[in-house]
């Protein structure tokens, strides 16, 4: 058997696959961000935990709205994952500044960032503070994908996604 060794205690888990979470403000501005840590929480009905520190542009967006996309990033969308993870809303148009294209949600009031091979529309169902993160619980309402990624049956093909991986 081998043996153990105690660890630093921190973070350690890493969500698959990168997320970047667009929300819509009560002013009409969308915004969206890098999240280091979501998941699935409940099959039925669907549903998926997003979790976003108060300090973040987005927070009062998606407590305020009431709903947000879950845009899951494929491998080509590297470099807008890295701005959208390392600079505010505050300071200006992040979306607009790397050049993502948008969509409108066909059910929630938030962006669809439509370069993302799947983006997943929810409203929030509740939230509870974790330390140092809100954890958004998101009931799917509509999730969209790349065409070529939908099966005949509606499922998707996750080995045509290219997702980006942690």
């Amino acid at each position: 058997m081998a043996e153990k060794k105690t660890a630093a205690i921190k973070a350690l888990l890493q969500p698959r696959p990168q997320l970047i979470v667009s929300c819509t403000g009560k002013d009409g501005k969308d915004n969206a961000l890098a999240v280091e840590y979501a998941c699935n929480c409940s099959f039925n009905p669907p549903m998926i935990v997003v979790a976003v520190t108060p300090g973040r542009y987005s927070h009062h967006m998606i407590k305020e709205s009431g709903c947000f996309v879950a845009n899951m990033v494929g491998a080509a969308n590297i470099e807008a994952y890295r701005y959208l993870g390392s600079h505010s809303g505050r300071d200006g148009d992040k979306l607009a500044a790397c050049g993502m294209k948008l969509l409108r949600g066909d059910v929630v009031n938030a962006p669809i960032l439509a370069d993302c091979p799947v983006s997943i529309e929810c409203t929030v169902s509740g939230s509870i503070m974790a330390g140092s993160h809100e954890l958004f619980v998101g009931k799917i309402e509509r999730i969209h994908a790349n065409a070529e990624l939908v099966k005949e049956d509606g499922s998707i093909d996750w080995s045509k996604a290219d997702l980006l991986a942690p």
